[in-house]
Formats: structure tokens, sequence, C-alpha cells
């Protein structure tokens, strides 16, 4: 047992080096009209965060990226966070106040509003962490195209949720009209917030 133990470890940590290094899942054509292409609607939601309730219509006049995760999520959430951050991070002091960055846990059961305000605070003080209850986030999931489940495993965690990776980008009146795809860097994420403004 004590020689497996340490060739589990390293055939864990290749895994891993892999994962972050060389994973790339497959690109998404991007949808540049309303994402009716795509047969997805976005729309309004009813969520909590830190700061109370929020909804879509509480955001018109600002472009919003809008990413499907969880905080406990090992490496796919915060690198998609830390792009998202770097590109509010290029937006000018007049462009600041027109877009919004909100994260969604697809995982309530272990994400609390606490919890996601000071895990989104890590990456962009503007960026919103918000949930519900699991069945209002399933649903608004779907009409986002955001797909994920619950997959148990023998670890502290007790479980994962395998998810999808993009980003989601709403227009200032509230339409959804772009998906940007996993790792999309800041330039790319920027372009696009320009381009609805």
């Amino acid at each position: 047992m004590k020689k497996i133990l340490p060739i589990f470890v390293v055939a864990l940590s290749l895994a891993l080096v892999w994962v972050v290094f060389f994973w790339q899942p497959q690109k998404q054509e991007h949808s540049t009209s309303h994402a009716a292409s795509n047969q997805l609607v976005g729309g309004d939601f009813l969520l909590q965060s830190a700061k109370g309730g929020i909804e879509l219509k509480n955001f018109r006049g600002k472009v919003m990226l809008i990413y499907f995760g969880y905080t406990w999520c090992p490496d796919v959430c915060p690198t998609n966070l830390a792009m998202m951050a770097g590109a509010l991070g290029q937006l000018t002091e007049q462009e600041k106040d027109k877009v919004q960055g909100l994260f969604i846990s697809v995982d309530p059961e272990r994400d609390n509003v606490n919890r996601l305000a000071e895990y989104t605070a890590f990456f962009h003080p503007s960026i919103i962490g918000a949930t519900s209850d699991a069945q209002a986030v399933k649903e608004l999931a779907s009409r986002y195209g955001s797909v994920y489940q619950k997959v148990q495993q023998d670890s502290a965690t007790g479980y994962v949720v395998d998810h999808s990776s993009e980003t989601y980008v709403v227009d200032p009146e509230g339409k959804l009209v772009e998906r940007l795809p996993h790792g999309a860097p800041p330039e790319e994420i920027l372009n696009s917030i320009r381009k609805y403004m």
C-alpha cells in the first residue's frame, strides 16, 4: 500500500499539470446576434447576493459578463474569472460604470452569499457573486445554455460539479448577445464589452 500511494500522487499531479497547461475545451462558435442562432434566450433572473436580491433589470444600461461556476472549482472557474478581471482592469474610468461582472454559483448547497462575496472579491471588486435555490439556478442556467452536473467523489469536498465554461455577454438592453469560450483572453473580452457599449 505504501508503494501505491506515491505512484497515485505522481499520476494525479501529472494529470493536474496536463489539465492546467494543455487541456483546451472545444471552442464553440460565437453568436453575435442575440444568440438566437443557438436557441438561447437568456433573460431575467432573481438571485441573492451578499448585498441582497438582484435582477437583470437592475443592470440595464450596462454590458454584463455572466459566468456560471462554483467556488470549489479547482481550475476552470479561477481561469475564467482571472481573464474577466483582466478585462475589467483595462476599462477606462468612463467605461467602468457601464460594465458588470456576475458570477452565478451552480452549487448553492455550499456557496452561500458571503462565501461568494469573498471569492469574487479575490478576482475583482466589481464582480458580484450570487446564487439562488437549486431549481431556480438550473432553470436560469438552461436559458443561458450553461450545463452542469454534480459528480460524487471520495475526497475532502465530497463532490465536484462538472460544468460548461463559457462567459455570456448581455447587452445594455438585457439581451444575450454573445458567448465567449473558456479561457478567452482579456483582450477578447474587452473587445466584446466595447462592441456592445
